[in-house]
């Protein structure tokens, strides 16, 4: 995200760039023996999830409480039951790693996200997020005037990030090149309009965009906003700046997985409004990332749980029986066997379109929720036998402007060695050109060869020796990433309905914010945690 400010010091900078030439698409034929693979999540359980192909319970263990789901959510509901005292505790996650889309792997070269994969500074109502990091030595002092100092070593190195248009790099990712005077002024219009969302407050005293959402003005005023779509915003405002439009979209698109077109105008606006960080050593806008991304997080939430983690278990029925407590049953999928887990009480981490299917029994009615739109992406990790060549510095961001994708980060940028030779990009697509259904299916039939194919020619006109330089080419696909804030979500009734729980299961998942970003997620296992904790004398054992 970049400041009104920001933009104008950098447009002076780019106005001198000279364009150069384009590059052929072409790989020579080197998607077809690039090695690699397709991953994902664990469809084949899914599957057995649908079909009922599993054999019956064959064990019974015990818990005080279970969490189900192991990403962000998950963890941290987990950990704020563990640091609340409870010793016997379960955490259930369907794959070998856990992490959610906060997932990442490693090979020889370096670690790699294959999800989210920065986290930005924490705003002024994200204080359990910033406790955390402080817990956690992210925060490492105070300032005099109280300002957060952040460690050095995780603050994103610069060049943080770089936009490619017509055969030239510009500094920061919105446009300046070939950008006419008009549309400059649309551009800066617009971003100085953003900040002053960022600190407008409501009747009741909050920001307008806040994050959590739910700690955003309940004005009317503001609510308004989520009934539209933040393109028909931006037309109704008088911005028919192609080069902001675009701007826009790949904004939306990185949070929400979709365009303009197809989420609020609230979410469109909270996206630039919502963040007003304060830091000591850093601006406003800096993030913390790491090799690994968002897995790093991850990790140091794992260790706070412990132990109490059990991957590859396939959640298949949650049952909230009439005598109390909650029955949690579940394939180990390394031994083939179901084994039942009784609890006083569960925290349910699962997205819900999952997790809704899973539940019977407790009071009343079990609350479904068909209308939950999930956007679809593609990640991809190119190992290269050498840094991209280019020419300009190679940034941590490095986005196409002419293209589908949201382009790659590099892996190695918060690396300490001079000049790595090596590297591992990661790269992002969200696939929201067609319905999330129809992107899902057409992604799961596409070959390793096509999606490589695609990739490197999108690459190739960034750095025409890439594909030559491509060591390996995973590709990841996340047929749910995340929960799309079309209009009338954020402020509609189903996310109410959504947070209530269900006898003894509290959920926490950030499909319920409408956002899908790590403080909505860290911050719903906190309140999840601490609804079970708050009636735990009341709770029965199952």
């Amino acid at each position: 995200m970049i400041t009104r400010r920001e933009f104008l010091v950098g447009s002076a900078c780019a106005a001198g760039l000279a364009a150069l030439s384009g590059c052929r698409d072409r790989d020579g034929g080197l998607a077809s023996r690039i090695p690699g693979e397709i991953l994902g999540a664990n469809s084949a359980a899914g599957h057995r999830l649908r079909t009922g192909a599993l054999p019956p319970v064959s064990e019974t263990i015990e818990a005080e409480f279970v969490v189900l789901g192991g990403g962000v959510a998950g963890l941290s509901a987990a950990r704020q039951l563990r640091r609340s005292g409870v010793n016997d505790l379960l955490l259930l996650e369907l794959e070998d790693e856990i992490g959610g889309n906060a997932r990442s792997g490693s090979n020889a070269v370096s670690a790699y996200p294959w999800g989210a994969h920065y986290l930005p500074l924490p705003s002024e109502e994200s204080v359990e997020v910033a406790a955390w990091l402080e817990e956690i030595g992210l925060i490492t002092g105070r300032a005099a005037d109280g300002a957060p100092i952040f460690d050095e070593y995780a603050l994103c190195a610069d060049p943080m990030e770089r936009l490619f248009h017509h055969g030239a790099w510009q500094e920061g990712i919105v446009p300046r090149l070939d950008v006419p005077h008009a549309e400059r002024a649309q551009i800066e219009g617009f971003l100085a309009r953003m900040d002053r969302w960022r600190t407008t407050r409501g009747s009741d005293g909050r920001r307008a965009f806040a994050i959590p959402v739910d700690r955003s003005s309940r004005d009317t005023a503001f609510l308004d906003l989520d009934r539209v779509t933040m393109a028909d915003y931006l037309k109704r405002e008088g911005w028919t700046s192609e080069a902001l439009r675009w701007y826009v979209d790949y904004c939306c698109r990185d949070d929400y997985g979709a365009s303009a077109d197809a989420v609020s105008a609230w979410a469109g606006i909270h996206y630039f409004a919502s963040r007003n960080a304060r830091a000591a050593n850093a601006p406003s806008s800096a993030v913390l990332t790491w090799p690994e991304g968002n897995g790093w997080l991850a990790r140091q939430l794992q260790q706070a749980v412990g132990t109490d983690i059990r991957p590859k278990s396939l959640v298949w029925s949650i049952d909230c029986p009439p005598s109390g407590g909650v029955a949690v049953d579940f394939l180990d999928l390394a031994s083939e066997r179901s084994i039942r887990v009784k609890a006083r009480g569960a925290v349910c981490a699962l997205p819900r379109f999952i997790a809704q299917r899973l539940i019977h029994g407790g009071p009343g009615a079990v609350a479904v929720f068909p209308d939950l739109v999930y956007s679809p992406w593609m990640v991809a990790n190119l190992t290269l036998r050498q840094l991209p060549g280019s020419t300009s510095a190679l940034a941590w961001d490095n986005v196409p402007r002419e293209s589908r994708s949201l382009g790659y980060v590099v892996a190695t940028h918060q690396s300490l060695a001079s000049h790595p030779r090596k590297t591992v990009i990661t790269y992002y697509q969200p696939l929201d050109d067609v319905p999330p259904q129809q992107a899902r299916e057409t992604a799961l039939a596409r070959t390793h060869e096509s999606w490589a194919g695609q990739i490197l020619a999108d690459l190739q006109r960034m750095h025409p020796d890439l594909p030559a330089q491509t060591a390996r080419l995973d590709v990841w696909l996340w047929g749910h990433a995340m929960i799309r804030p079309v209009p009338g979500f954020i402020s509609g009734p189903t996310r109410r309905r959504m947070q209530a729980p269900h006898g003894p299961l509290a959920f926490a998942h950030s499909d319920m914010s409408g956002i899908s970003i790590f403080e909505e997620a860290f911050t719903r296992g906190i309140d999840a945690a601490n609804t079970l904790l708050a009636s735990r004398k009341t709770l029965s054992p199952a």
